[in-house]
């Protein structure tokens, strides 16, 4: 059996985190980063923006401003971003605070997913360059925490101490290695909503704010504006019972006037949080994927906001003609009606948040503009952690989106910081 001081499982931007400040405090111990994927996935392979303004990216039943900041200088520091200009901002700070809204000014960086994939592969060579074993493309399936071992597809491996960090994308795989370890969580909180996509023009913002981030009243914000050369793309999702249902999501590459698209993406996301019955938000937003892509053809749903104003479903005429100037860039949606899909409850709050928006950002209502539904965030685990380290075992770790110990790129790598110092105080 191959044996490891430290074995790391996700080689996003937690791991990561974890794996540089190891190698940087304790040279000599033997480390292995092992990953599911053959490449990174993740935020940093998907548009790759990164926000370095507390609270954005940080829970804050985990982190304080002065911790986050703390963690965020290092972060900073090891990254070396160049950070986006901002112009006007004040002007639409003060239509949002006008509406009861708010707009944050956030510290920025955009590489786009093409300058993410590089990035991720000089982080990687990095890696491998400071003597870090990496077994990128092996997924782990157990783990037996007494005898310190985990058990891949391809082999066993023991540690001496183990960090489990995944993604969003893992946030059913952390459930079932909670349920083996007996660690226990609660997933109680999930984020339901649409993708916006229009021209550029119509949501003129993106020029002076790569991604603002928007608050409005009832729990609704933005979340990942992309523009330039924007797309939207859909992720599959399964549940327990094999059933497949498709999330969209939206991704940008690094800015390039040949082939800018002229479009721009965003998320209007509804917190959603269950207390009494206490309710899994992963079962909640199954359910909901389930029913979207029952009423999609097994395809998440698409809706001009001009059908939607006048209660009408979209069609495929719906994308086509002088007043739907423009063709959507994720083409694999059904035409529908998102109405029937989406609790009543949410797409209220949603609306409202948008026509908010329209008045702080006159033109995102144009009747061309497009609602793709369902977008979902699972990423709310929340596991009892027995110190601020996010320790679940005398030996075990986690951290990441999938641990609830972030929400974006900097906040994973933050918490992969934090976590590798708690397994340093114990090796």
């Amino acid at each position: 059996m191959d044996q490891y001081d430290v074995v790391i499982v996700g080689s996003g931007p937690a791991g990561m985190g974890a794996a540089f400040t190891l190698r940087e405090k304790k040279p000599g111990i033997k480390i292995l980063m092992l990953d599911r994927e053959k490449v990174s996935t993740g935020g940093m392979r998907n548009d790759c923006k990164m926000n370095f303004t507390y609270p954005i990216g940080f829970p804050v039943e985990y982190w304080t401003e002065e911790a986050a900041e703390h963690y965020l200088k290092q972060v900073i520091d090891f990254l070396k971003p160049t950070f986006l200009e901002k112009n006007n901002i004040d002007i639409y700070q003060k239509r949002a605070e006008r509406l009861g809204c708010s707009l944050l000014e956030i510290k920025q960086t955009h590489l786009g997913t093409d300058g993410g994939l590089k990035l991720i592969k000089e982080l990687l060579a990095r890696l491998s360059e400071l003597g870090i074993d990496l077994a990128l493309g092996e997924a782990m399936e157990t783990v037996n925490a007494e005898k310190q071992f985990i058990v891949t597809e391809k082999r066993e491996i023991g540690y001496k101490r183990l960090l489990i960090a995944p993604g969003r994308k893992g946030f059913q795989f952390l459930q079932d290695m909670m349920r083996i370890l007996d660690v226990p969580f609660i997933d109680n909180i999930v984020d339901i909503g649409v993708r916006i996509e229009t021209r550029i023009e119509h949501y003129p913002i993106v020029r002076d704010y790569y991604d603002p981030k928007f608050y409005f009243p009832e729990k609704v914000r933005t979340f990942c504006t992309n523009s330039g050369n924007a797309h939207v793309v859909r992720e599959r999702y399964a549940t327990n019972r094999g059933d497949q249902w498709y999330s969209v999501n939206g991704h940008a590459f690094a800015p390039d006037n040949k082939h800018d698209n002229g479009l721009v993406n965003f998320a209007l996301l509804k917190t959603v949080r269950f207390t009494a019955p206490l309710a899994s938000g992963q079962a909640f937003a199954e359910n909901l994927g389930l029913q979207a892509a029952l009423m999609g053809g097994g395809h998440p749903l698409m809706q001009r906001v001009g059908d939607f104003r006048l209660g009408s479903r979209s069609k495929e005429a719906s994308f086509s003609g002088d007043l739907y100037d423009f063709e959507p860039s994720l083409r694999t949606c059904c035409p529908g009606d998102i109405s029937l899909a989406i609790p009543a409850k949410i797409l209220r709050a949603i609306w409202k948040a948008m026509k908010n928006l329209d008045t702080i950002v006159p033109g995102v209502l144009h009747p061309s503009t497009i609602m793709y539904y369902p977008e979902i965030k699972l990423y709310a685990n929340k596991p009892a952690y027995q110190d601020e380290r996010f320790r679940v075992k005398e030996d075990i770790w986690f951290a990441g989106d999938g641990a609830g110990t972030s929400r974006g790129i900097t906040g994973a790598w933050a918490s992969g910081i934090r976590s590798a110092e708690g397994i340093l105080d114990t090796l």
